[in-house]
């Protein structure tokens, strides 16, 4: 068994692999982190999706294929593994040759296994991120204060409010056009505005200034914006938590207890600044447990409380 892998571990079809899954995760890596973050850029994210989309289908292309077939050839050379003839019938390594068509070496390396897991990641790409959603995102990144809010668009902003109809009444609908040119004026007029980076610090900012007030129509529209990423990659954290916290040893813990340890866990950022005093004296302080704590004096005087 051990000669058998290391057989397959020094074969191109394997090296050929590896190569293609580091080169297309590669593309998508930006984006991933992107996306997880806590605080995300909406333009940022909206750029990286249009990006990853074109790196692969530019690598799908003719030139992308013959660039990166010689990038495995030149790598089995310089390590000294047999490069196969892409004329020939495609023989797989470690299995039976009766479980494969008769196909010829460039078929199973270009169709069923480059474009294959290309059109999949693209597929995957294009399902979650369809002309619905990226319409959306594209809608929210005229929001960005960045550079004085130069990639403000008041149609983009009016069409994400039709996004949520239940929560803009016909008449703030009609308001909100005037709403959104005097909103505008009024950031690029105010120089405590010229710094903020982030749709989070222009919210946090308009509070501080009481301009939330002034501005209530399209404040609301801010924070629906600010609240559709967050709710969407909490819920996928969430899920992934779990995985960690409900396992085959602590797979009968109730809802409460689930989810008292899931905010522990995923917020663990936060808990780890809390002091054990502090979780001490909490626990002890808490009417509905009965705590027999002993406290010794310098004297070692043992005293109950």
């Amino acid at each position: 068994m051990a000669r058998l892998m290391q057989t397959i571990f020094q074969s191109f079809e394997f090296v050929f692999m590896v190569h293609l899954m580091q080169t297309v995760l590669g593309f998508t890596t930006d984006l991933n982190y992107a996306l997880q973050k806590r605080d995300q850029d909406i333009v940022n994210a909206v750029e990286l999706i249009f990006l990853t989309k074109l790196q692969l289908q530019q690598l799908r292309e003719d030139p992308g294929w013959d660039d990166f077939l010689q990038e495995v050839e030149s790598f089995c050379v310089k390590h000294n593994i047999k490069v196969p003839d892409m004329d020939s019938f495609y023989r797989p390594v470690g299995r039976d040759r009766r479980f494969f068509i008769k196909i010829k070496n460039m078929h199973r390396f270009h169709v069923d296994m480059f474009l294959s897991i290309i059109d999949r990641q693209l597929q995957e790409l294009n399902e979650r991120f369809d002309e619905v959603n990226t319409d959306l995102l594209i809608c929210m990144a005229a929001f960005s204060p960045i550079d004085n809010f130069a990639s403000w668009d008041k149609d983009k902003l009016i069409k994400l409010a039709q996004f949520y109809p239940s929560d803009f009444s016909s008449s703030e609908m009609s308001h909100l056009p005037s709403a959104l040119r005097l909103f505008l004026t009024d950031m690029r007029r105010d120089e405590r505005f010229r710094k903020v980076k982030s749709l989070a610090e222009l919210s946090i900012m308009l509070v501080k200034t009481n301009m939330h007030n002034r501005h209530d129509v399209v404040y609301k529209l801010l924070k629906l914006v600010l609240v559709l990423p967050v709710a969407t990659a909490s819920v996928e954290r969430i899920f992934s938590a779990m995985n960690y916290v409900k396992n085959k040893l602590r797979n009968k813990m109730g809802d409460q207890y689930l989810n008292d340890c899931l905010v522990t866990f995923i917020e663990r950022e936060f808990f780890l600044k809390v002091k054990e005093c502090d979780i001490i004296n909490r626990f002890q302080a808490m009417k509905e447990r009965k705590v027999k704590v002993t406290l010794r004096s310098h004297e070692d005087e043992a005293t109950e409380i």
